[in-house]
């Protein structure tokens, strides 16, 4: 009879990264560095998913669907354990990812923080801030109606991390949180992995809880795996 391996012993977990925006990698990959250096991470990149999806007008259609299939299939293949989808404006393409693989945790960005939002939402209304405008279309759909929910887009964020202006995108994200702030907020929560840079210059204009995706993801993400150890 094969040996038990005791849980120092067990192969550290293999997690697929799976992005469309090419910001998304260095916050999620540094943060994984830190908190769970003993994870194995595999980055899959296509950043075309984004400006595709922005300029077809066709919406997630049977096409983009297949694409989301496509790259589960290869992090599969590839011996992932889990898959990690940082591409906040795909909700239902990784939903149906999700369907299809239901013995390994699947979890779309937001999915995590969503639920944190929700936890600490009876001290008032969330305040949710996007850099990408479909994010503002997809997302909200994804909180419980219980929860009150306010949107900001923080426009020219993304335009300025894009030329490498990383001061501007943080200082227009804390903006829209001071100002979703005045509104009546209680929480903050960042819609996309590229945002999480932002979270210090948010709390310090805030000056109220404020959560990311990056965070919220590898803690879930870490407790589903735990569940799973024999």
């Amino acid at each position: 009879m094969p040996a038990t391996l005791s849980p120092a012993a067990r192969p550290a977990p293999r997690i697929a990264l799976i992005h469309a925006l090419s910001h998304s990698v260095e916050p999620i990959n540094a943060f994984m560095a830190e908190q769970w250096p003993e994870a194995t991470r595999m980055n899959l990149l296509d950043d075309s998913l984004s400006a595709d999806l922005a300029r077809s007008g066709r919406g997630l259609d049977a096409a983009m669907h297949k694409r989301f299939a496509d790259l589960a299939d290869y992090a599969l293949g590839s011996g992932a354990e889990a898959i990690l989808f940082t591409c906040s404006a795909f909700g239902p393409c990784i939903e149906a990812v999700a369907q299809r693989y239901p013995h390994i945790p699947v979890l779309k960005p937001n999915q995590a923080m969503i639920a944190d939002a929700e936890a600490g939402q009876a001290a008032g209304p969330v305040g949710l801030i996007a850099t990408f405008g479909p994010t503002l279309a997809s997302m909200p759909p994804e909180f419980p109606a219980r929860v009150a929910l306010r949107c900001a887009l923080a426009e020219g964020a993304l335009d300025a991390l894009n030329r490498g202006d990383v001061d501007l995108h943080d200082e227009l994200i804390a903006d829209s949180a001071r100002r979703l702030i005045d509104d009546g907020c209680a929480t903050i929560s960042l819609a996309q992995f590229s945002m999480a840079r932002a979270h210090d210059a948010c709390v310090r204009a805030a000056g109220a809880p404020v959560l990311t995706t990056v965070h919220s993801a590898v803690h879930e993400l870490k407790r589903r795996l735990a569940q799973q150890a024999p």
